[in-house]
Order: C-alpha cells, then sequence, then structure tokens
C-alpha cells in the first residue's frame, strides 16, 4: 500500500469523520483520479515537440500519455481539427496514490520561492486544479535532455460535494497550502 493511501486510511478518515460529523465511513470524501495535462499551442509550429512533451509526461506519471487533438478549426490560430495540440494521462489508484506523494513532498518543495498553494484553486465541486510552470521539478526529468520547459495542469478529482470538505481532505493529506 502507498504511503499516502495508507496515511488516508488512518488518519485522514477518522479526522473528517470527526469535522464533518460523518456518520458512515463511506461518506468521507475520497480521491477518484488525478489527471496531468500538457497543452502545448507551439505543437502547431514544430510537430516533433509533442513526442517530446509524451515521453517526458509519460515519465512523470509512470504512465503512457495519450496525445490531445483539436476539436474544431479556428483560422487565426492556424489551427485544423483533429491536429495534435498537447497530451495527458489519467492516473488512478495506486499510480495516482504514488504520484501525489511525489507531489506534495518532492516535486512542489521544489518550485523557486515557494510558498504554498491558494485555496482558490478549487471549482466549486470538490475537483481542484493546479498549474504547474516548469515540469522540471519532477525527479524524472533529466534538465539537460530536455529541448524546452513545458507547464503542466495537476487536476484532483474527489467525491466532496464542497470545496470545504476537498481542501479539507487534501489539507490532512499534507497538500501544503499557504496560510
Amino acid at each position: 500500500m502507498s504511503r499516502l493511501k495508507e496515511r488516508y486510511e488512518k488518519e485522514v478518515v477518522p479526522a473528517l469523520m470527526k469535522e464533518f460529523k460523518y456518520k458512515n465511513r463511506m461518506a468521507v470524501p475520497r480521491l477518484t483520479a488525478v489527471v496531468l495535462n500538457m497543452g502545448l499551442g507551439e505543437a502547431i509550429q514544430n510537430i516533433k515537440i509533442i513526442d517530446s512533451a509524451v515521453e517526458e509526461l509519460s515519465l512523470i506519471a509512470g504512465q503512457r500519455a495519450v496525445v490531445t487533438r483539436a476539436k474544431k478549426s479556428i483560422a487565426a490560430f492556424k489551427l485544423r481539427k483533429g491536429m495534435p495540440i498537447g497530451c495527458k494521462v489519467t492516473l488512478r489508484r495506486k499510480r495516482m496514490w504514488d504520484f501525489l506523494d511525489k507531489l506534495f513532498n518532492i516535486a512542489l518543495p521544489r518550485v523557486k520561492d515557494f510558498r504554498g498553494i491558494s485555496d482558490k484553486i478549487f471549482d466549486g465541486h470538490g475537483n481542484c486544479t493546479i498549474g504547474i510552470r516548469e515540469h522540471i521539478i519532477f525527479p524524472e526529468i533529466d534538465y539537460d535532455k530536455i529541448d524546452k520547459v513545458k507547464g503542466m495542469n495537476v487536476t484532483i478529482k474527489t467525491t466532496a460535494k464542497t470545496d470545504v470538505e476537498a481542501y479539507y481532505l487534501l489539507k490532512y493529506l499534507g497538500m501544503p497550502f499557504r496560510t
């Protein structure tokens, strides 16, 4: 069992039951998935950037990334329907827990001038998205072998009904929020 999942079972569930007065253990919010997404607008001019992004995202996630394609054409951006414009990967179960443990304890503290994550990242339904400007904060990425520093989004999906429940779930799991 993952270190973070074990912490969730032993510490977070009882703390949330006490905090929100849940009567049943199954009512406690839990994590369902983590989605990593890289949007690459510059792939319109240089198609090879997609290949390197897929490889790097696959290294970070530990699972093969899929290429995302444009849903419609936009003439102003010289974009045609079906052109590759990014990549994503969805993590569940053990890989999700392992990735979040790495994100909270290794990657985010490596961000320059990191003061914590804002509490305004929630969407109103208990999910949150964190924007990461440099993918090189992850230990799997070799700085000498990358051609361009890319940004990415990390979306954490939960079963929480409200943002407050999701905030406390992630706070108890160890997400470094601003104080």
